[in-house]
């Protein structure tokens, strides 16, 4: 465990260190968000600083290649590397788009270049752990691999919409399903607790608590698409990885353990509900409309949160919680009986609904206290 906190540690200084300069680039090379009529921030802010949270995310797997207890992963295959690899592709296509704003078709190509770039260096679905089931096709296995990454990368994209939005949600996210993979390996019997799925996590986490400091609202710098791409594609790369190195029928392997394991195309969607849910709301109201899934607008999820009366920072703090309980709820599958794991996500939804509704009934009270008063006056 604490060479894992050690690599996260690493890729949040570095990203930290490295937004700054990050942001005097984006400055001087005009990549810079305008105030549209879409959007949230009432000044124009620099982008592109996923360009930080790669350097903190290259630095954090560089580090973890010449530490002995990560030895095996980097010897057993090229994935690391070929994870690495795609990371900066699909950084440097967001980067491209946080310039001159490709077409959505262009994006979604490279998306799927990205997801092949990781199939081609082993990080794909090849197994289906429901009843052992495995994808005997080649070409479904790439399919599958692809839906899974292009989803992943969308949701964040599309979610990536109040200052500490996406990197606070991807943080939690990531935090949660680290603890799963780490306990899992721990559990099974493993020979080694090094696995490239609680590596990528790590410095993922690592890398948004890093940028975190500079976009909490108000915001000093955007993550723009190339960091809410970037984050996208780590995780649906660790959440793979994660399925080709779990063998629920593994002795020591409880059913409620291998919970993510048996269902790896619906763990991202337990994992990161919100963004998932906020991606699919879109699209469908958008192709209902004629329009573009790539189409902006004003009504995603953190759209209706402002407009029940939520400031920025209560309508972010109130999207955390939402997915704090959704994914610490799949983590927790993993040392806690289902009964305790019901319980929790029940009193955290509670929680989460109240902190929801909270400013509108609160201004509902107010009409009614004010109704009163009104009417004694009269009186």
């Amino acid at each position: 465990m604490r060479t894992y906190l050690f690599l996260g540690m690493i890729s949040a200084i570095v990203t930290a260190i490295a937004v700054p300069g990050v942001r005097r680039f984006a400055v001087f090379s005009g990549a810079i968000t305008p105030v549209r009529a879409r959007d949230i921030h009432t000044t124009p802010t620099p982008r592109l600083g996923g360009l930080a949270m790669y350097l903190g995310v290259a630095a954090g797997l560089g580090v973890a290649s010449q530490t002995p207890f990560m030895r095996t992963v980097f010897e057993q295959s090229n994935g690391a590397w070929g994870v690495l690899g795609a990371a900066a592709f699909v950084c440097l296509l967001g980067a491209f788009d946080d310039w001159w704003e490709l077409s959505w078709p262009t994006k979604l190509a490279g998306q799927i270049l990205a997801a092949g770039i990781l199939a081609w260096q082993g990080i794909q679905l090849v197994t289906f752990p429901i009843a052992g089931v495995t994808i005997v096709s080649s070409r479904l296995s790439l399919i599958v691999t692809v839906l899974v990454v292009v989803a992943a990368i969308n949701a964040i994209n599309f979610v990536d919409g109040l200052d500490g939005l996406a990197a606070g949600i991807v943080a939690i996210g990531c935090g949660a399903f680290f603890v799963y993979s780490y306990l899992l390996s721990r559990q099974s019997g493993a020979n080694t607790y090094a696995s490239l799925a609680a590596l990528i996590l790590v410095i993922t986490v690592g890398a948004c608590v890093g940028f975190l400091p500079y976009n909490v609202h108000p915001a000093k710098i955007f993550m723009g698409d190339a960091g809410s791409m970037l984050l996208g594609l780590l995780f649906a790369a660790a959440t793979i990885a994660v399925t080709g190195q779990t063998d629920p029928g593994a002795p020591g392997i409880t059913q409620r353990q291998a919970f993510g394991a048996v269902l790896p195309i619906v763990l991202p969607f337990a994992v990161l509900a919100l963004p998932l849910l906020d991606m699919m709301m879109a699209v469908a109201r958008r192709m209902r409309a004629g329009e573009s899934p790539f189409h902006a607008d004003r009504m995603h999820l953190h759209h209706r949160l402002l407009r029940l009366g939520h400031g920025q920072r209560w309508a972010v703090v109130t999207m955390y919680v939402w997915t704090a309980v959704m994914a610490f709820g799949v983590a927790g599958l993993a040392v806690f009986r289902a009964s305790q794991v019901l319980a929790f996500v029940a009193v955290g939804s509670l929680v989460a609904l109240l902190l929801t509704v909270g400013p509108s009934l609160r201004h509902k009270l107010r009409r009614v206290a004010d109704a009163a008063q009104t009417s004694e006056e009269k009186e």
